[in-house]
């Protein structure tokens, strides 16, 4: 599935991507390829994006290198929207 990550300033991240799990105000929820079309508010806390992402540039430093092939963005608040194997973070 493809994964795109727009903070204010700029595009942090566009790829494929395995999964993601984002932070839900009602907690974390992961979605996976062909998950039902949602969208939703994010809370405080950790976009965990699993697969073999490489990422590069001048915002690299923002991701942390997790376990098991996750890369981490901590993020403030936002909005997931998941529609056709596409998943769009507005994140701050």
């Amino acid at each position: 599935m493809y994964l795109e990550i727009v903070t204010p300033e700029a595009t942090l991240f566009k790829g494929e991507v395995n999964s993601v799990a984002v932070p839900g105000v009602d907690g974390e929820f992961q979605m996976l390829n062909n998950h039902a079309p949602i969208v939703s508010i994010l809370g405080k806390g950790k976009v965990k994006i699993y697969g073999d992402v490489a990422i590069a540039g001048q915002y690299a430093d923002r991701f942390i290198k997790g376990e098991k092939n996750e890369t981490v963005l901590l993020i403030n608040n936002g909005t997931v929207e998941m529609n056709e194997n596409k998943v769009i973070v507005l994140a701050d």
